[in-house]
């Protein structure tokens, strides 16, 4: 009678397993940071998997669709998706940036009516000297 070698054959397949996932992950990860495409075609290639193994695996899957719409909504954005600015610090950003405006728009004609008074007065002395 044979010895029961299946334990070994279960654990060489869950290696397997694993080893490949961790390939998924990795392209995943690596495509996402360099800014390119995330698709499951692009990342199969990188892992070198097959499309199907990763349209099997739920949490790669949601991922990658993921990813792409991201990538799909900022077709000219070289940035990771995980370094994207949100809607509301961009929002938090143009109130800043409109409220920087406005206290420069403010000073800037506080200087011009300064400087309006200046050459006013500098005016005035220059008369009064060549009446002199």
């Amino acid at each position: 009678m044979r010895a029961d070698n299946s334990q070994h054959i279960v654990e060489a397949a869950r290696r397997r397993s694993e080893y490949t996932r961790s390939k998924a992950v990795q392209a995943l990860r690596a495509l996402d940071a360099a800014g390119e495409p995330v698709t499951f075609e692009t990342v199969a290639k990188r892992a070198r998997v097959s499309r199907s193994w990763l349209y099997a695996q739920p949490d790669l899957r949601t991922e990658i669709e993921h990813l792409r719409a991201a990538h799909r909504r900022a077709p000219a954005s070289p940035v990771p998706a995980r370094q994207r600015t949100s809607d509301a610090s961009l929002l938090r950003r143009l109130e800043a940036a409109n409220t920087r405006i406005r206290r420069l728009t403010e000073e800037n004609q506080q200087l011009r009516e300064q400087l309006a008074g200046t050459l006013g007065e500098l005016r005035t002395l220059r008369h009064r000297a060549a009446v002199r």
